[in-house]
């Protein structure tokens, strides 16, 4: 089979007459917080909204009440875990999640999964469970990879699906002005960069020949919390930048929406290489200009509507910035790129993708050419 890239294939029809039971599983999901969490809630959401009954399975537990349009099943026993299995049609695995899969070895369901991340270690460290998912995968009637960078490193024969991004949620507020410049946005760890966001800044202040070009009210907020925080904190003061850079700490919902839609440009420079990153689409529906690393899934992330700089690369961040900073005509560019490129993300467009693929493995319809 030869990988396929989905994205751009418009969904023409659907195949099937009858609902579906979909069994759906994610290792996580609400109110955990992250990527696989936000796209299982998506494609579950929008499977059920398709008419197909769903239900889904996962570890993470709630204390919140949230209802859902589907059955969330906590922490499932083995007999929960058969009696699941014996009931779906189809069984759809949101990332390899072998505590809730297993029992489909019994029962034979057509399979669907989708990879969210690396089948291997940070090194390129293949250890047991990492094998033993690979040999999981090897029984899916299909695999779908989150970006090209997990299909041309993980599984070169999975179709290609960009993640969607909450788009009721994240959106542009016209009453909001941008009254700021960048914003970091994730944890604070040592993979996700914030260091070097705060080196680069620290560089457009120092540097001679940058001194005269930066404004020196310009300003970046970092929105997060984690185990580097003060760290961080202290490293901001002992380069003199309070005044250019402010902690939000954590931020959620419409507070979140608000603070994206006051800034123009987002920095996403992980030193760690993401999967996709949907934290790129979520500050691009809300107006900010992309600058990430161009390690994993990210470049596919911003596509055409932002800029890549060398991952790890200080030097080359700067450059990013300066480029946006001193050519209005590219912002314009990049911003009008925006549109399209968000559009492609739609929870609906994503979900019909993956709908497509889902009632073909049921119904046993040829390979898509």
């Amino acid at each position: 089979m030869t990988s396929l890239i989905l994205l751009s294939v418009p969904l023409k029809f659907v195949f099937l007459s009858m609902p579906l039971k979909i069994l759906f599983l994610s290792h996580k999901f609400y109110p955990d917080i992250g990527g696989i969490e936000v796209s299982s809630e998506i494609l579950a959401r929008a499977f059920s909204k398709a008419g197909h009954e769903v239900r889904l399975l996962t570890w993470s537990k709630d204390s919140t009440g949230k209802v859902f349009p589907f059955m969330v099943c906590r922490n499932p026993g083995k007999r929960r875990l058969f009696k699941e299995h014996a009931w779906a049609e189809l069984i759809f695995e949101n990332n390899p999640c072998l505590r809730l899969s297993w029992p489909g070895i019994f029962f034979g369901r057509p399979s669907i999964i989708s990879l969210q991340t690396w089948l291997f270690q940070i090194g390129g460290k293949i250890d047991w469970q990492h094998r033993l998912k690979i040999q999981w995968l090897n029984r899916a009637q299909k695999v779908i990879a989150c970006s090209n960078a997990i299909r041309k490193r993980c599984w070169p024969d999975s179709f290609v699906i960009e993640n969607p991004y909450e788009k009721d949620i994240f959106r542009m507020l016209p009453d909001v002005p941008k009254t700021a410049d960048f914003v970091f946005l994730g944890r604070l760890v040592s993979d996700k960069g914030a260091d070097l966001a705060i080196q680069a800044f620290h560089s457009l202040f120092t540097e001679r020949d940058l001194q005269k070009a930066v404004p020196s009210n310009l300003l970046l907020t970092i929105v997060g919390d984690g185990p580097e925080k003060e760290r961080l904190e202290g490293m901001v003061s002992e380069l003199g930048l309070q005044k250019n850079i402010a902690f939000r700490g954590s931020l959620s919902g419409e507070l979140l929406v608000n603070c994206l839609n006051r800034h123009r440009f987002i920095l996403v420079p992980s030193l760690w290489e993401e999967p996709f990153g949907i934290v790129v689409l979520e500050g691009m529906a809300c107006g900010c200009l992309p600058i990430v690393s161009d390690g994993g899934g990210l470049p596919d992330a911003v596509g055409n509507a932002g800029l890549t700089f060398r991952r790890g690369d200080v030097d080359a961040l700067v450059s990013c910035i300066r480029k946006v900073l001193e050519n209005p005509g590219l912002e314009k560019q990049l911003r009008e790129a925006a549109t399209s490129h968000l559009a492609a993300h739609y929870p609906d467009v994503i979900s019909g993708r993956y709908l497509e693929i889902i009632e073909r493995a049921v119904v046993n319809q040829p390979s898509i050419s």
